[in-house]
Parts: C-alpha cells; structure tokens; sequence
C-alpha cells in the first residue's frame, strides 16, 4: 500500500506542478499579447504597460481563450488597426510558444 501512496502522492505533485506551469505560461503570453497589440496601436511605453496587465486581467473573465481574443480584436479594431481573428489567433500561438520558452529558460 505504500508505494501506491507514494506513486499517487508523485502524480498529484507533478498535476499540481504542470498546472502552475501553464498557468504561467497563460499569463506571460497574455503580457507578451498586450505588448504586441500596443505596438500595433502605437500605445506610449506606460500605455502599453497598463494595456499588457489589461490583457492579462481579461482572461480571467472566463475559462479559455475566447474572452482575450474578443478583446484584442475590439481594441485594435477601435484603434483603427486592420485585422482580424485569425491573426489574432496566430499571434497566440506564437506568442504561447515564446511564453513557455522564456519560462523554460528562467527556471
């Protein structure tokens, strides 16, 4: 019975570690998505700080991508910015890619 504990006690630790990563990893990208977008709306450094926490606090609005999507499009269609959702959806990927490669090299 005991190394049943302790295989289940490994897996719970290792669930719980690989749900902080991507947590992390959720949220530089989401930084990283408000800079891009900030550039693409030719926000000042301060703006563009305030506009990636922005970015960063609408996902908590509801579970997936969806809420930071509808965002990024609004204000950069606001901001008089061509674009669409597919490129939005791009830059995520990209920018998820590069989110987990900095974490990765800071740890």
């Amino acid at each position: 019975m005991t190394t049943f504990d302790d295989r289940e006690r490994a897996f719970e630790t290792k669930f719980a570690r690989d749900e902080e990563m991507q947590f992390r990893v959720t949220a530089r990208r989401n930084r990283l998505l408000g800079v891009w977008a900030a550039k693409q709306m030719g926000l000042t450094v301060e703006e563009t700080d305030a506009y990636a926490k922005a970015v960063v606090q609408a996902d908590f609005e509801e579970a997936g991508d969806e809420d930071v999507i509808r965002k990024l499009v609004s204000d950069l269609t606001a901001a008089s910015v061509e674009i669409d959702e597919g490129v939005v959806r791009r830059a995520i990927e990209e920018h998820t890619v590069e989110a987990r490669r900095q974490l990765m090299q800071s740890e």
